[in-house]
């Protein structure tokens, strides 16, 4: 069976961690989680970049930051992973959620400014597939109403809109390195400060509500409690994990952009224009080949082709089930748009494996088989 997902090592992994363990500091904030900070920093042009346990407790910070209250809402796409609505949820915030576009399965800057209320704190678009939303016309939204823009980058690093990193155009991004993304540390995230005046408060936070961080670079005499927070960061062996996947992400991003192309050229070549819709990458947008799926023309044939694929020893899965549709949704969320697009889309849409060191081909040949 060729799965869905392969996590790729690039080698240095064990060295890493054994070199963390040498420097005698397996707590985090220690050697690699600096290196790790100081590459997002460098690469993605934010200010501020905090490694966290997970892109989960990146948006919980970042919730916590933007001062969501019982009542405040977050304008958001349905069509995304629980985490960007349960982290402002635990806060009391109240998710709206609103319709996807067409072409990029993104949130759909059009009905945006429709659902916003008095009661609005936020806008978290969502880069799905590692496409970019349209960023210039969120942020003028988000300028004209004066809310907060967090940036939902899990699938977005080395990606791009109009040559901006995904992540360092809103207040704040989250990053996710869990083991099904591009770059890796198993579990794994990070919260990217854009708006300086967070900077302070996002290391106590981060830091179980106390000034540590200052104590640790002679700011204070002495830490001590002063704000909420909870243990958001990593610990070292993550760090020195992840530090030698970003050694390598470029050379990551350009194999899985590889495979990435091949699909598309191949069904472009194919004409299955018939049976598929395929990704639709904005001129705008540089992409990170993190995901590549193929948009059946019905519900019952997406099942025909996962069987299909199954039968043929290739691991091909769907996606989210959009949350307006959910229990929980249903219960701390509303419904700012018409979700005919997102409830349309999700329910065709196929993901094929795309991991370093697939061999694409081997898919293709059985796709081109297919009864159809």
């Amino acid at each position: 069976m060729i799965p869905f997902n392969k996590p790729y090592l690039t080698g240095q992994e064990v060295n890493r961690i054994s070199e963390a363990h040498q420097l005698g500091q397996l707590s985090g904030d220690g050697h690699f989680t600096s290196l790790c900070s100081q590459w997002l920093e460098k690469n993605i042009g934010s200010p501020c970049a905090l490694l966290t346990h997970s892109c989960t407790a990146a948006l919980e910070m970042a919730a916590i930051l933007v001062d969501i209250k019982p009542g405040d809402e977050i304008i958001m796409p349905s069509y995304t992973f629980v985490s960007s609505a349960n982290a402002f949820v635990l806060r009391g915030g109240i998710p709206v959620f609103v319709d996807i576009r067409k072409d990029t399965l993104n949130i759909d800057e059009a009905l945006i400014e429709d659902a916003i209320t008095s009661r609005t704190k936020a806008i978290l678009p969502v880069h799905y597939a590692g496409v970019a939303c349209e960023m210039d016309s969120i942020m003028s939204i988000a300028k004209k109403h004066n809310l907060f823009v967090i940036e939902d980058a899990a699938q977005g690093i080395m990606s791009s809109y109009k040559g901006k990193p995904l992540g360092s155009i809103g207040d704040l991004g989250c990053l996710s390195f869990h083991e099904t993304k591009n770059i890796i540390s198993g579990e794994g995230g990070a919260l990217l400060i854009n708006n300086k005046d967070f900077i302070e408060r996002a290391e106590m936070i981060r830091e179980k509500g106390t000034d540590r961080k200052q104590f640790v670079r002679g700011e204070v005499d002495k830490y001590s409690w002063q704000d909420i927070g909870s243990s958001f960061l990593p610990g070292e062996t993550v760090a020195a994990f992840l530090f030698a996947q970003l050694e390598e992400a470029s050379n990551i991003t350009n194999q899985r952009l590889k495979i990435w192309y091949h699909y598309h050229e191949f069904f472009n070549s194919q004409n299955f224009s018939e049976f598929f819709s395929l990704p639709i990458v904005p001129e705008v947008c540089s992409i990170n080949g993190h995901i590549y799926y193929l948009l059946v023309k019905e519900n019952a044939e997406r099942e025909n082709f996962i069987k299909y694929m199954h039968d043929n020893k290739i691991h091909c899965i769907f996606h989210y089930i959009p949350l307006h549709n959910s229990k929980a949704g249903k219960k701390f969320g509303r419904i700012g748009s018409d979700m005919e697009i997102t409830e349309d889309l999700s329910s065709r849409i196929v993901r094929l494996p795309l991991w370093v060191g697939l061999n694409p081909e081997n898919i293709t040949q059985a796709i081109n088989k297919k009864y159809f």
